[in-house]
C-alpha cells in the first residue's frame, strides 16, 4: 500500500527515484544547490515494525562532510523511532525537506586535495581532421531527381496534402 502511495505522490517529481520496490532515493534541495543532499531509504523484510535502512552514501553527497551526514542520519533515526510501526517513508522525506536548513547549518563543502581531472583521464578525440572534411551531399541519380522534381512545385516544396491518406476510394 505504501509503495502505491509513494508512486502516486511523487509521480512526476524529479527529486524522487525508485531504485527497487523496497529502495527509494529523494534529493532534498535543488540540483545546483550546494546544500542539497540525497537520502536513500531501503525497507527491511519486517518493515514497518523494524526501522528502514537510511543511507547517505550516494555519490551526490560527496561534498558533504561525514559528520554532517551522520548528524542527518541520527536526526532521521529519531523520526523513525517516533513513527515505528507505521508507514514512514513519505514522513521521513518530508521531515528532511522541512528541516533541510537545520540539517545543513554546519555544512562546509568538502573539496578533495586531488583534482578530479587527475583521477579520471578523459581523452578527447582529435577533431581537427574531421572539421576539414566537408559532409558530402547524397548523390541522386537522374531518375531520382526526375521523380523528386515531379513531386515538388517550382519552389521545391511538396504540394499540400501529399501525405494524406485516402479515406474513401
Amino acid at each position: 500500500m505504501e509503495l502505491e502511495a509513494l508512486r502516486s505522490i511523487y509521480e512526476g517529481d524529479e527529486s524522487f527515484r525508485e531504485l527497487s520496490p523496497v529502495s527509494f532515493q529523494y534529493r532534498i534541495g535543488e540540483n545546483g544547490d550546494p546544500k542539497a543532499f540525497l537520502i536513500e531509504i531501503s525497507w527491511t523484510e519486517t518493515y514497518p515494525q523494524t526501522p528502514p535502512i537510511i543511507s547517505m552514501n550516494a555519490f551526490f553527497n560527496n561534498t558533504i562532510s561525514s559528520a554532517v551526514k551522520q548528524s542527518i542520519v541520527a536526526k532521521l533515526q529519531e523520526a523513525v523511532e517516533v513513527n515505528l510501526g507505521t508507514a514512514m517513508t513519505y514522513t521521513l522525506f518530508e521531515y528532511a525537506k522541512d528541516n533541510k536548513e537545520q540539517f545543513m547549518e554546519n555544512h562546509q563543502p568538502v573539496t578533495s586535495t586531488i583534482p578530479i581531472s587527475s583521477i579520471i583521464s578523459v581523452e578527447t578525440p582529435n577533431t581537427a581532421p574531421s572539421s576539414k572534411k566537408k559532409d558530402k551531399k547524397e548523390q541522386l541519380s537522374k531518375a531520382q531527381k526526375r521523380k523528386l522534381a515531379d513531386k515538388t512545385d517550382h519552389k521545391g516544396q511538396l504540394p499540400r496534402g501529399w501525405n494524406w491518406v485516402d479515406v474513401v476510394k
